[in-house]
């Protein structure tokens, strides 16, 4: 779970996501999006950083019993193109999250990730009406 962080996440490295991710990969991504493989995650990947630079997920706290994780999150970034139906403004967003991870043979098979969007949305639109500082 950590390497998925670091290397896919924080430093935008895909050459990890075949050691990292099993082949039919399921995903339920914090912006809400879901999907399935190794290429439709790397595209999802893909389109979340891209409009937030210096992305980052860290992990608040995490519990791991058998197969499972569970992970209280912490995503954010600077909004440096359109995002979510907002204007870049060069400004720090930032969100929480809950991440539900599955394991097969150590690799990852199945990710559910819940994201306050609500909470998103209102840095965003504060940050577009400079009201965020």
């Amino acid at each position: 779970m950590e390497a998925f962080y670091a290397d896919i996440w924080n430093a935008g490295d895909m050459t990890a996501v075949p050691r990292l991710l099993t082949e039919q990969f399921s995903f339920r991504g914090s912006l809400g999006a879901q999907l399935r493989g190794r290429d439709a995650f790397q595209e999802y990947v893909e389109s979340v950083r891209a409009p937030l630079g210096d992305y980052r997920c860290e992990v608040l706290a995490c519990v791991a019993e058998g197969d499972q994780a569970f992970a209280k999150m912490r995503f954010s970034g600077i909004h440096r193109a359109p995002f979510r139906g907002y204007a870049a403004t060069g400004k720090p967003v930032h969100w929480l999250g809950a991440a539900l991870f599955r394991f097969e043979n150590n690799t990852i098979a199945e990710l559910w990730v819940l994201g306050d969007l609500v909470g998103l949305d209102t840095i965003l639109k504060m940050n577009s009406e400079g009201l965020a500082g």
